[in-house]
């Protein structure tokens, strides 16, 4: 009786979440943390928590769905990932190979016009991984209503390392002035997948760190954050609705920010009676108030996100 009651709580509580949601982020990356824990938890072993982990990844891969997202990026493996157990990183191996060719043939995926695309130091993965994306990447590579990119073998710092290197090296080869190195050099030259920058970083199992995922992308410190106790297999669609929560709040601050500011340069420059409705001045300040555009513009090593 208790159980029904908490069920049609939560289910009035969602229903709540989703009816205030006024914006939602475009672009949405998940460090999906605790499965291990969870296993542990339960007294189940380590492929059960992972089995219930991806789940969780495609019910969320729906919700995204539902509510517009059009980009989402999974921190599946990292880096860090390969000091692991030779057993465990074969089971994961097993699991992203698994899933990869699923999700390639899902009737879900195809009618949802997912793209699916891995990002990462790829080489370093065993060839049957290797295949299996490769096998995604043909079989969605046309769709472009919701972007999937599935970090794997992925670090933020080596991507930023290898695009220096990639610049240094087209310096050296007279390729380009080094004067000519802009932010659009340093885009082109990380891994190709992502294509927006990041508007919310969501962590399942209770740390609060975002363990070296996306710094580039995530735009210094602009992307919103949110990290959810749940460990991942238990992560529910109100912690979503939680987090998405968290990145409107966010863009609120940022739009009040803006504001201010418009306001103090307008008073620094005379006031508005002095500067005129139609002046840069007043469009500037209009604009940071909300009016015509919608602005939007990250580091930890010991990242776990398949734990």
């Amino acid at each position: 009786m208790l159980g029904r009651l908490r069920s049609r709580a939560e289910d009035l509580y969602e229903r709540v979440l989703a009816a205030e949601l006024s914006e939602t982020p475009t672009h949405v990356a998940v460090i999906q943390d605790g499965n291990r824990r969870y296993a542990s938890k339960e007294g189940a072993d380590k492929r059960e928590g992972y089995r219930a982990g991806a789940d969780t990844t495609e019910a969320l891969l729906n919700w995204c769905d539902e509510f517009g997202i059009e980009e989402v990026t999974l921190y599946t493996f990292s880096t860090e990932n390969f000091d692991r157990s030779e057993e465990e990183r074969e089971l994961l191996f097993d699991l992203i190979e698994e899933k990869l060719l699923e999700f390639a043939d899902a009737d879900r995926v195809h009618e949802s016009e997912v793209r699916i695309r891995a990002i990462g130091e790829l080489d370093r993965l065993p060839e049957r991984v290797r295949d299996a994306v490769a096998y995604a990447h043909e079989r969605t590579g046309d769709y472009e209503k919701l972007h999937l990119n599935i970090a794997l073998a992925y670090g933020g710092r080596a991507e930023l390392l290898e695009a220096t290197r990639q610049i240094a090296r087209d310096v050296a080869a007279g390729e380009r002035d080094p004067a000519d190195v802009d932010v659009d050099a340093v885009e082109d030259a990380l891994y190709e997948g992502p294509r927006h920058d990041v508007d919310l970083i969501l962590r399942s199992g209770g740390d609060e760190r975002t363990s070296n995922f996306l710094p580039w992308q995530a735009n210094g410190n602009e992307a919103a954050v949110c990290f959810s106790a749940p460990y991942w297999p238990e992560f529910r669609k109100i912690d979503f609705l939680r987090a998405i929560r968290t990145y409107e709040n966010r863009e609120e601050i940022r739009r009040q920010s803006r504001a201010r500011r418009a306001k103090a340069l307008v008073g620094a420059l005379g006031g508005t009676a002095r500067a005129g409705n139609d002046s840069p001045v007043e469009r500037a300040a209009s604009t940071a108030r909300g009016g015509d555009t919608d602005e939007r513009s990250g580091e930890h090593t010991d990242v776990d996100p398949a734990d």
